[in-house]
């Protein structure tokens, strides 16, 4: 048993992966390769905001549906542009895919950005039609599963057709982020670090959730993947908690690309657990 004293290691993932200082440079190759050759369109606007625009990725023949990813950060940086390869899976197994940027705190708030992407989900779903399963990172996690609470700012009619959303390696309780340094840019209150916490919220019904963590990753963030399976199950939801082994914070998110991972399987597949 031990108290985490250093909350700022606790969550800090570059300085505790070997050769965590390629990331987020090893990202922009592949992803600017794949929309060099993807089908789709960039910089649909969502809003009124410059960062509020995705970016869409469309199989050859007619969509079975829409999944959106949301990109990571912790609400402070990194855009769409850094995650385009990883819609090479579903985009193979004939899903569209969006891939939205939102405005960064402290320019806005986290729900500003949760209200952002909401509204991005309401728009692309207006554009393709079908089910809708949501997935991010990190920060993505959080703002995915935010979207699937009892008061999420999704209409019924959006909400309704989500049929499962996919956490990788997010957060859920944000109320520890109080205790860093990031929370400088985040500017996190107290009241609104409980309000926009999943783990805090009650999950709408009937939409499975699966959270998925790299086995190596900081114990914090194996703990926020427990954590939300394990509260929302004994509200009823149907959830499952994964730790895919041998991968870290920034590899974790690679089986988005490959249609035959076991993470695209399991973002694409029936979900009824």
């Amino acid at each position: 048993m031990f108290n985490i004293t250093d909350w700022d290691d606790a969550y800090a993932n570059a300085a505790n992966i070997p050769g965590g200082d390629n990331w987020p440079a090893a990202w922009v190759a592949p992803a600017q390769k794949f929309r060099d050759q993807a089908r789709g369109q960039l910089d649909i606007a969502y809003g009124a905001d410059p960062r509020e625009a995705y970016d869409l990725f469309l199989p050859e023949d007619a969509p079975k549906g829409l999944v959106v990813f949301v990109h990571g950060g912790f609400w402070v940086r990194l855009d769409k542009s850094y995650w385009s390869n990883l819609a090479a899976g579903p985009v193979a197994a004939g899903w569209a895919v969006v891939m939205p940027s939102y405005t960064l705190c402290p320019d806005t708030s986290v729900t500003g950005i949760v209200a952002q992407i909401a509204s991005a989900v309401e728009h692309a779903a207006g554009q393709v039609a079908g089910p809708v399963r949501l997935t991010g990172h990190s920060a993505g996690g959080h703002i995915v599963t935010r979207l699937m609470c009892d008061d999420s700012p999704l209409s019924n009619d959006v909400a309704d057709r989500v049929r499962h959303v996919v956490s990788i390696s997010g957060l859920h309780d944000l109320r520890p982020l109080l205790r860093t340094k990031l929370n400088d840019a985040i500017r996190l209150t107290p009241d609104e670090a409980t309000r926009q916490s999943p783990a805090l919220c009650t999950p709408r019904g009937g939409i499975p959730l699966t959270c998925w963590v790299g086995q190596s990753e900081r114990s914090e963030f194996l703990r926020q993947n427990d954590l939300l399976p394990n509260i929302w199950k004994g509200l009823g939801a149907s959830t499952q908690a994964i730790a895919e082994p041998d991968r870290h914070h920034f590899n974790v998110i690679d089986g988005l690309a490959d249609v035959n991972s076991p993470l695209c399987k399991a973002l694409l597949g029936d979900s009824g657990f």
